[in-house]
Order: structure tokens, then sequence, then C-alpha cells
């Protein structure tokens, strides 16, 4: 479970139980008669078997509500699963991860699938993922594909009597809206908890070391604790509209606030990655500011913070082609207000690739209508990587890594042989997936079995990889006396 940190601690005031009671009172669904008042303290034999029969016989709003919940509990728990992971982590014993996830079909593929969270399920062998029933059955996926900018996974099951949820349409939820989480908690299966949507749109959330770029959570206070991760938020009429994801949390448990991939780009995701193995993302080769406050809005005349704030546009870009320039605002696109750069990102990358989009920016405080052609963000690396200085090696996005060719001169000056060959590590990105494994100085030798000396190397490297969710990279570290070689997975 993704834990999303609140710097002062919190204290949970309100029940959902008290909480659905009061709304239904408020909205006059629910009368309580007031003439017919009872105490504990003076209820005879004969008084508490008519209050038996009353409650026996006698509907309410309250209690049809309760029914309905149970009926949606009834139709939903045998999509819902409880997911087992086991793998071994670089350098420690082996790391074991619990979460959920709900059976689904697609109109991409023939079959059953679970979709869950991709940290559920990443970097764990197929051998050593257990998907557990609601009857007790234990399955391992046949398959599994993978999004990590969605942290959305999808795995193919097979099996006998097999019960598929059914998507919803999030984007028909309002906040207030009455919603089922349903998972395993703390290993708890089969476990369904009450509340609202809270907030739409939650985006800018540091989920733990993963690199989610599409953020647009439904916020809820139903429960979700460890192990609801990938387990599905169920609205009134039994639909999957949300897969769960997060928690904000000073104690490590639900404290009121849980964070909900939407149903529309969950399915989104999961009918591309069954359709074609990844997830085709839109780009128009712009850095965004993410420090843009009210003092950098004020100093560029706008009348409030909104947009998103341009710190560099990339040469060669789609960006750089249709006039975008450096300290320029986008306040719309394709339609929409800007609130911020996350927002512009999640509404650029899940456009269709090769749409004309018409924007509006804030420029010398004018509105200038622009025109942008949108294009695959798998070819950032292509358009972009040029050296931004010379002699001061060139970028590889993708990997969160500055790199230069190594000749003889430089080698004997690193402690590595002369006719070493690779590309030197000049730098690497704070929210690199590689900081962790990788120094300064290191040589990148090979991708999988494919030596890399030039950037033309690494570039077709990467693209006959650019399927695969892990990557082996062969790396040359100094270690005097002597270099060592090591390995290296990337998760992409």
């Amino acid at each position: 479970m993704n834990r999303y940190r609140m710097r002062q601690p919190t204290t949970l005031m309100l029940y959902a139980g008290t909480m659905a009671v009061g709304v239904l009172i408020g909205a006059g669904i629910v009368s309580l008669p007031v003439n017919r008042s009872l105490h504990a303290d003076n209820l005879d034999g004969v008084t508490s078997e008519r209050v038996y029969r009353e409650l026996s016989t006698e509907g309410s709003s309250l209690q049809e509500g309760s029914m309905l919940l149970a009926k949606i509990a009834t139709l939903t728990t045998p999509s819902v699963v409880h997911i087992q992971s086991e793998r071994r982590v670089q350098g420690r014993a082996k790391e074991e991860e619990t979460g959920s996830g709900v059976i689904l079909t697609s109109s991409k593929a023939s079959g059953f699938f679970v979709v869950t969270n991709g940290h559920v399920i990443d970097r764990t062998p197929l051998e050593s993922i257990s998907i557990h029933l609601h009857d007790g059955r234990v399955l391992q996926p046949e398959r599994v594909w993978s999004d990590a900018e969605s942290d959305i996974a999808v795995l193919k099951i097979d099996g006998p009597n097999l019960t598929a949820a059914k998507w919803g349409d999030s984007r028909k939820i309002d906040i207030g809206h009455m919603v089922l989480a349903m998972g395993s908690p703390f290993g708890l299966s089969r476990s369904v908890t009450f509340g609202i949507i809270s907030a739409r749109g939650r985006r800018q959330l540091k989920l733990g070391k993963s690199e989610v770029i599409n953020q647009d959570f439904l916020q809820t206070d139903a429960a979700i604790n460890p192990g609801n991760s990938g387990g599905p938020l169920i609205d009134l009429q039994g639909r999957v509209i949300g897969i769960n994801t997060a928690i904000a949390s000073s104690s490590g448990g639900n404290e009121g606030i849980g964070f909900s991939i939407p149903s529309h780009l969950a399915q989104r995701v999961m009918d591309q990655l069954l359709e074609l193995g990844v997830v085709p993302r839109a780009w128009i080769g712009v850095k965004l500011d993410e420090n843009f406050d009210v003092k950098v809005a004020t100093k560029l005349k706008l009348d409030r913070l909104h947009g998103a704030h341009v710190n560099e546009v990339f040469p060669n870009s789609p960006a750089s082609r249709a006039g975008l320039q450096f300290d320029d605002v986008v306040l719309t696109f394709d339609g929409i207000d800007v609130q911020d750069h996350d927002h512009l990102i999640n509404l650029v990358s899940l456009s269709p690739i090769g749409k004309q989009i018409r924007m509006t920016v804030w420029r010398g405080q004018k509105k200038i209508p622009l025109s942008i052609i949108l294009a695959d963000r798998s070819e950032l690396r292509k358009t972009s990587e040029a050296p931004t200085k010379p002699n001061l090696g060139s970028p590889i996005r993708p990997m969160g890594l500055i790199v230069h060719p190594l000749n003889g001169d430089l080698a004997e000056q690193l402690g590595y042989q002369r006719t070493a060959r690779g590309l030197l590590i000049l730098r690497i990105d704070q929210e690199s997936p590689l900081k962790s494994d990788l120094q300064v100085y290191d040589i990148l030798e090979a991708v999988g079995r494919t030596p890399v000396a030039s950037l033309d190397d690494l570039n077709s490297a990467l693209d006959a990889n650019s399927r695969n969710g892990s990557v082996i990279l062969k790396i040359q570290r100094t270690a005097q006396p002597e270099a060592r070689n090591q390995l290296v997975v990337w998760h992409r």
C-alpha cells in the first residue's frame, strides 16, 4: 500500500456508520418516530418481544439502504481477489507483498483478467505470484502486463466458474456519492468498508518511490488500509469506479483519506496493455515548473495562480515547432482550463498521439493562441538527447542519466583500462529509477547482451527492449586496485 504521509497527525472524528445515518436523516430519507421512544431500563419481556416483531416486519429507508449495501457486497465479492507476491530484492532477503485485485473482462482480449496496482506485483516472477479467490482456490497468472506511470497491472488468469465485475464510469461520480471499498486489508480477505467520495482530481501525491505521472485520483473516506492496494472502489450500482492505491496517513493505517485510480483511466490502461502491450502516451516536449507559485504568477501579471509554467522547451519537439517559449504559462489545453503542471501532464499524456490541439498560453501579459501536434512520448529519447552544453554529455531521459561516450584518455583518468568502452555516467537525476543502483563515473557497457559504446547503440538497445518491464544493465565500476563488473536491473 502506498502511503502519502501527512506532516501533522490527524484524528479520525467521524465514523462511516454515523455519517451514513446523518446523511440519510439530513436528506429526509430516514424518518425516525419520536412518539414511540423506548428506554432500556423499562423494557419488560412483553415489550421486548413486541419491539423485535416490529423490527422484523417494519421496513425503513435505513434498513433498505443496508440491504442495498449487502446486495452490492454479495454481487461483487466473488470478483475480488487477494494477491500475494514474493520477490528477491538486491542485497536483501526475499520480500513479500500482499494486495488486492478485481476480476474484469475487456473488449480487447478474451478471457478473465485481474486488475491491481503495479506496485503489488512489481519485480515479481510469474511463479511467485499467487491469486486467492473468494472460494479458497489459488491461481497463478498466465501473463502479466504493467504500466508504471499509472501504477496499473493486469494479470491473465484461467479457471472454471470465474466471476467478473463490471466497469463503471468514474466521470459520472460526484463528491458526496456513496461508495464501498473492497479488498484484503492486513490479509483479511473479503473485507468491505463504506464511505463517500470526498474529492476528485487529487494530484501531486508522492507515492513512495514510484513515478506515477497520471495522477487524477478519487479521494474517499471509506477505510483503506495496507493490503487494500489494487482492490476495487464500488458505486451503488455495484460497478467498479476506482482501483484503490494509496492512503494519506501519519500512522501507517487508515485515517479517513484514501485515493483510488479512477475507472476511466484504469480501464483505458487495461485495454491498451491487452491490445498493444504498452500504453502509448503523447508528449509535447517541455519541462514544467514544479515550484510555480503565487509569487511567480504575480510577477507574470496573472490574475491568480493557475496554469502550467514552462521552464524549458526541448529542441526539435512539438512544443518548439508550435512556438511555445520559456516562461509561457499554459492556460488551456484542448478547451480545458489547466489547473497546474500535473494537470497538464495528465491531459497531454492521455490525449491521442498525432492529434492537433489548440492551446492558450500567457505571454507578455496577453493570451496567445497556439496549435500543437502531439507526438509519441516514446520518441522523447530521439528528439531531445542532443547535449544541452558542449562536452557535458547527453541526457537519457527515461533512465534519468546524463552520459558521454568513453574513450581511452577518459578511461585512464578514471582508473579503467584504456581499452574499456561504454557510456560514462556523468550525472544521475534525483528522480532516476536507477539512482540507488548506479554511481557517477560508472560505465554502462551493455543493455541486456547488447554492447553500447555510443548514443546510437544505446538508443537501438532501448528500442529493442521497449516492451520489457525490466532490463538488465551491465555496469563497470572502479574499485581500486582494479575495476569490477556488476549487473543492475532497471525497472522501467
